[in-house]
């Protein structure tokens, strides 16, 4: 009896005792990246080099041309709010498992619809969304910890860099916004009542994207109209004459956006405008 009981108060002091929390081996992060028309969220498990090898057969870090889970733990995961193209292949929107296939001079990209396998564990190729091969390159120095993180972002394509040890990858995604922001701008304006606001958008798409400089200047004059102090709309009235090769009328915009820009004691704009007249 007298032992039960001295038992139950060592358990009991053992249990009042605070628990210690050790770090995990391998963190995991969740990186997000606004892309195009939407975002994409990537989530995975950072290993550590520890001076371990890797790509080699049967490595315990990256196996040699065998199926990876690209990180440590569970399968890194990558969402899509928006449509995609990796490899020539259309993505939806939605959540998927980014498996790899390293190799010593290429490294094959698995995309997959496996979002409750663990690791490689439950991988089925019937589930593939898309599979394709980058090129890996060397790097002067190594990188301790696994990292993923996105690159060159553009308008309408942007790169998944992966490093790790001295090994770097990138992967390449892109989408399509300018055919889609056509649509919305052709909509705007062919609407009963235009909204002066859709002018401007309208010059910037045909400027900048469509590269239409006609339109462009059709509907930023249209845009001065409705807004005579807009000196930020006589600037890009400039730009676009400039690149017309109407340079007296690119001198003549920019010197009004000054005048307006003065007014409105917006620094920035007249020095913009100034440096804008100097390379005419």
């Amino acid at each position: 009896m007298k032992k039960t009981l001295l038992a139950a108060a060592l358990l009991c002091s053992v249990m009042g005792f605070a628990q210690i929390r050790m770090p995990q081996p391998s963190t995991t992060q969740k990186i997000s990246q606004d892309f195009g028309m939407g975002k994409i969220e990537l989530t995975y498990s950072r290993p550590n080099m520890k001076g371990r090898a890797m790509l080699k057969e049967n490595s315990e870090l990256v196996p040699l041309n065998q199926l990876w889970r690209t990180g440590a733990n569970a399968a890194t995961r990558i969402h899509f709010s928006d449509k995609v193209t990796m490899g020539g292949s259309t993505l939806d929107t939605g959540a998927y498992v980014l498996y790899t296939v390293p190799g010593t001079e290429y490294w094959e990209v698995v995309v997959n619809k496996g979002l409750t396998n663990w690791g490689t564990d439950g991988y089925k190729q019937s589930e593939d969304v898309v599979r394709f091969k980058v090129k890996a390159s060397k790097t002067n120095s190594s990188v301790e910890t696994f990292t993923f993180q996105f690159a060159n972002v553009e308008a309408e394509s942007i790169d998944l860099h992966l490093t790790w040890g001295k090994v770097a990858v990138s992967i390449p995604i892109s989408t399509n916004v300018k055919d889609r922001l056509r649509a919305q701008v052709e909509a705007a304006l062919g609407a009963e009542k235009v909204n002066p606001n859709s002018y401007q958008a309208a010059a910037n798409f045909y400027y900048e994207w469509d590269k239409d400089y006609a339109k462009a200047l059709q509907n930023v004059n249209k845009a001065t109209t409705a807004n005579p102090k807009a000196f930020w709309l006589f600037l890009l009235t400039a730009k676009i004459q400039k690149d017309m090769g109407q340079k007296a009328d690119a001198k003549a915009s920019a010197e009004k956006c000054i005048t307006i820009a003065t007014e409105a004691k917006n620094a920035d704009y007249v020095r913009m405008a100034k440096e804008l007249i100097a390379k005419l």
